[in-house]
């Protein structure tokens, strides 16, 4: 199966990401969203990341308009029957992507692949919320979805051969490198990155360090090019939190359980870069 229309459903950091990427490797994107300010956000967040790329000589004016105009944008679900492929990149609550989940199956023809960018949620009881389980899939993309090369793609228990093959196909087109990950609550890289994260939470609960001494410690003691606290901000305070309750729920074991510092600054609001405060203080 060629891919040449993909279907995003939501503007978000993720949806938007996936958009530009699929527009920049020659295919038509399609990013829904509830209304016209998200979408309107999104594209204005697209325009100046193509204008960096512009910037670095990586793509050309002319080029940038091409690229945009391969995004079309809309408010209504329908407009995504056209779709080779639908991505669901919402907020990452189980219950709304069932719900987003079984409203797009009853608008897509039979054919159409769905895919979830989900970071944690079993992608087998994703699947069941559709009627086509062997055309459903795990497409787990990182952020920022234009710099971060890796793509998880993750079968559920009734997901096809050939839905897995197409998938990291597609992946490969818009220059990403994929890897085949069964199905299991975080899959391989939150399985693994997440309970860091929430370590590093605490280690600053406990006063072992400031967030600038913590994240300083894992860079130039552990190579990483952004401290586990700045990543956290990056990603947003209750992504992570969520994906803790998702390892914690399923796994029953303590090892997953999330920092009480983590659940109060979510609950106070402070989400990280998109709050324009988490542990550090953002612009």
């Amino acid at each position: 199966m060629s891919i040449k229309t993909v279907g995003i459903i939501g503007a978000g950091a993720m949806g938007n990401g996936i958009a530009q990427v699929c527009a920049v490797a020659g295919l038509n994107a399609i990013m829904q969203d509830i209304n016209d300010a998200a979408l309107g956000k999104a594209m204005k967040t697209i325009g100046g990341s193509l204008e960096r790329l512009v910037r670095k000589g990586t793509l050309t004016e002319a080029q940038t308009a091409e690229v945009l105009a391969r995004i079309k944008t809309t408010t209504n679900p329908d407009d995504l029957a056209v779709s080779d492929i639908v991505i669901e990149a919402a907020t990452e609550n189980e219950a709304l992507k069932l719900k987003l989940l079984q409203g797009i199956d009853a608008i897509l023809p039979p054919s159409t692949i769905i895919a979830s960018n989900t970071s944690s949620i079993s992608i087998t009881k994703l699947a069941a919320a559709t009627s086509r389980p062997d055309k459903f899939i795990g497409m787990h993309f990182f952020n920022p979805v234009p710099v971060m090369a890796l793509v998880e793609i993750i079968t559920g228990l009734r997901t096809s051969e050939a839905t897995a093959d197409t998938v990291a196909e597609l992946a490969r087109t818009l220059g990403k490198t994929p890897i085949g990950v069964k199905n299991s609550a975080g899959f391989v890289v939150n399985r693994i990155l997440c309970p860091m994260i929430n370590e590093a939470v605490f280690t600053l609960q406990e006063g072992l360090a400031t967030a600038e001494e913590i994240d300083a410690g894992m860079k130039l003691g552990c190579n990483h090019p952004i401290g586990p606290l700045a990543l956290c901000d990056l990603v947003g305070l209750d992504v992570q939190l969520a994906v803790m309750h998702v390892l914690y729920q399923t796994f029953n074991d303590p090892k997953y359980r999330p920092a009480p510092l983590l659940q109060e600054m979510v609950d106070a609001g402070m989400l990280g870069r998109k709050s324009g405060q988490g542990f550090y203080k953002y612009g």
